[in-house]
């Protein structure tokens, strides 16, 4: 569709190739290969010997955004792209309302951590929660192509930063809370504040805020187009939730009426998923009503709180990976325990080391028993990463099994009746990333593999 590539072998004739300077990987280097596959047309930012028209510019990566977002932006802006930004309930959120959209007749696509989602196709799995500036702009036109009236997006911090979203206008956007996560990158809460709020300067419709987020006063007085969503006193107030066997029940207020409804969502952080994701398709012109009547044919992606049944208890996979995330899935298990709770959690290599202690501190604090274990270590040694964990714990109620197979064993072979093994931290990702590559490993199907055997 957009005849430019950033990555040589995706080159084929007759595309303009950009050679991007990365910190690991520098396109330069790729030219040759580029012009190999076809490449009439080379943008760098150095001159280079080769055969084929040539465009020297200051900086390649700034130029990608400022073409794809000045010639593409137009060919989308009849499109509703919708935007969900916040360090936890970013996939449920966006899933939600993708699949509640769809069942309301909208053709809907979704793009985020869990990949790129359109109706009755196959996914397309995704490196990045936001996607490169040139991939994404790629599948909303896709996405405008198979027919669809909104793309259902995760905006990650980093995006925002990076110009990722460059060009795009939000109809209607909702920003879930903000915990410590990304500050490797960002370096200090403020700044990772501000890249988040950097979603305003492109949102053409309301901004749903939720209230309880101590950040929430941040964004109202940023912002006049503002709703408010929480237990506090907002637009979408939540009144109350009881947990049931199969989801979560909650009442909730909107223009002074009252509303109940049955999710098939466990928790009550998925209460706060659930009605940002009301908020968002109430502002779209659909009733309360409608979506309420809707719910319970909803449920939330692949590896957030995924139940699965094992001897007399249960394991439940998520995505937990920041310490926030991690105290409110174990709390929240906690609340209707009638057995141990057995926790699962590492820390991922190459990425913020400062929350590392804390969550070893919040896993032993909250669990009865805590297998430490590896998460994706990339290019660091994971028995650094685990001594940064131990570092914050001060209870004797663990264990350390690095390999991260034999750790699900261990936490289901100490399982008893009622007990819930909590195996946190990579949800739906199907590999773990060990030095430079993804190897095979996914969580639910370690489970169901003991099961079987």
């Amino acid at each position: 569709m957009i005849n430019i590539k950033i990555d040589s072998r995706k080159v084929v004739p007759g595309d303009t190739f950009v050679a991007l300077t990365g910190t690991a990987v520098d396109g330069h280097n790729y030219i040759k290969e580029a012009i190999k596959n076809g490449a009439t047309k080379v943008v760098i930012a150095h001159d280079v010997d080769c055969e084929v028209e040539k465009l020297i510019v200051e900086d390649t990566n700034k130029w990608l955004i400022e073409y794809i977002s000045n010639t593409y932006k137009e060919k989308i802006k009849d499109l509703n792209i919708l935007a969900v930004t916040g360090t936890n309930g970013k996939t449920t959120t966006a899933y939600l309302t993708y699949q509640l959209l769809n069942k309301l007749g909208e053709k809907t696509a979704y793009i985020g951590t869990i990949g790129f989602y359109l109706p009755d196709e196959e996914y397309i799995e995704l490196p990045n929660t936001t996607p490169n500036i040139l991939d994404l702009y790629e599948l909303i036109l896709l996405a405008k192509e198979k027919g669809c009236k909104n793309v259902m997006m995760e905006v990650s911090s980093h995006a925002l930063d990076q110009r990722r979203v460059e060009g795009l206008r939000f109809k209607v956007a909702a920003f879930t809370n903000l915990t410590q996560d990304h500050l490797d990158y960002h370096k200090t809460m403020e700044a990772y504040l501000e890249a988040k709020m950097l979603l305003l300067k492109q949102l053409d419709g309301p901004m749903l805020i939720n209230k309880d987020d101590a950040s929430a006063q941040e964004w109202i007085k940023n912002n006049k187009n503002i709703q408010t969503y929480g237990f506090q006193e907002s637009d979408y107030h939540i009144i109350e939730y009881k947990d049931i066997l199969t989801g979560t029940e909650i009442k909730f207020c909107n223009e002074n009426r009252e509303y109940e409804v049955k999710t098939n969502l466990k928790s009550k952080f998925n209460v706060y998923n659930y009605m940002t994701m009301l908020a968002i398709v109430n502002n779209l012109g659909y009733s309360i009503e409608d979506v309420v009547r809707i719910t319970e044919e909803i449920y939330p992606p692949k590896g957030r709180c995924e139940i699965i049944p094992v001897k007399e208890g249960i394991a439940v996979v998520d995505y937990a990976h920041t310490p926030d995330a991690v105290e409110k899935i174990i709390e929240a298990f906690n609340e209707r325990k009638k057995g141990r709770i057995i926790t699962i959690v590492g820390c991922g290599g190459d990425r913020d080391p400062k929350k590392r202690p804390i969550m070893g501190n919040i896993a032993s604090e909250k669990s009865d028993y805590v297998v430490f274990t590896s998460d994706n270590p990339r290019t660091e040694e994971p028995q650094r990463i685990m001594n940064d964990i131990l570092s914050g714990v001060t209870k004797t109620n663990y264990e350390v099994e690095l390999d991260r197979r034999k750790a699900i064993v261990k936490a289901l072979d100490l399982m008893k009746k009622n007990d819930c093994v909590l195996i946190l931290g990579k949800g739906h990702e199907d590999y773990q990333i060990l030095g430079r590559e993804k190897v095979h490993l996914d969580d639910a199907e370690e489970v169901r593999k003991y099961i079987e055997k």
